[in-house]
Order: structure tokens, then C-alpha cells, then sequence
């Protein structure tokens, strides 16, 4: 049932014209266009494979440098603000906004400002001390 709801959900969603919101990041290649995230086919497996572009978007996290990186997480990629530019120019963006990481603010505008990573987990268990959830902290 689980797996079933999961490729429901969309991998990613458009806001207005301007704005892609995601769950983890860019991608592992140059020129991936709107257009070929509309073509994933949700249905096609219950789990995410271990590489291509659904991974990328569920995995993938931003880094200060240009270009890639690897993975600080041991799957997916990082990826720079040079990345992020091109992928937004290309596909007539303002921002990609994503949430796959712990930002203490809630969120994080980076690569100049081109990408915002937003959470809304404030009390997510690694970012409080564990004896806080104990007491309702």
C-alpha cells in the first residue's frame, strides 16, 4: 500500500512558470528539461531505482563549490550553483525549491539565490538532542 501511494505522489510539482519544487536536487547530466521530468512513468516500478533522474531528484543535494561532487550520503550527487543556473536558464526558471535537508532557519536561500531549501521539520530527530524528545521538547 505504501509503495502503491508513493508513485502517486508527483516527483515534482511547477509553481506558476517560475518556481520547480522537489524533493532532493539537480542531476547527474546537463540538459534535462522540464519536459523529460513529465515523461518519468510513475507506475513503472514501486521503488526508486539506484540511479537516473528520479534518484537524482529524491537524493541529489546542493554544494558551495561549482560543478559536482559526490555525495556526502553515499547515494545521488551534489551539485554547484553553476548547475543550478544552467538547469534554471535552460528551463526558464527562477528557482528550484527543495526540502531534503535540515535547515536550522527552516530554510536556506543558496546559489545565488536560485535555490531556496526549505524544511519544516524544526524538531527533526538528528538536529535536538535526544533526551528533548523525551521530555515533549
Amino acid at each position: 500500500m505504501f509503495s502503491e501511494t508513493f508513485s502517486a505522489l508527483p516527483l515534482a510539482t511547477l509553481v506558476g512558470t517560475k518556481y520547480l519544487v522537489l524533493h532532493g536536487g539537480l542531476f547527474s547530466q546537463d540538459g534535462v528539461t522540464l519536459d523529460d521530468i513529465r515523461k518519468i512513468d510513475r507506475h513503472a516500478r514501486r521503488q526508486p531505482a539506484s540511479e537516473g533522474l528520479v534518484n537524482e531528484m529524491l537524493w541529489t543535494d546542493p554544494q558551495p563549490n561549482p560543478g559536482r561532487g559526490p555525495s556526502k550520503r553515499g547515494v545521488g550527487l551534489q551539485f554547484g550553483p553553476d548547475i543550478t543556473k544552467a538547469f534554471c536558464d535552460a528551463n526558464g526558471l527562477d528557482a528550484v525549491i527543495r526540502s531534503h535537508e535540515v535547515r536550522m532557519g527552516g530554510y536556506e536561500v543558496e546559489h545565488n539565490t536560485r535555490l531556496v531549501t526549505v524544511f519544516s521539520a524544526p524538531n527533526y530527530w538528528y538536529s535536538t538532542p535526544p533526551d528533548s524528545f523525551l521530555s515533549g521538547g
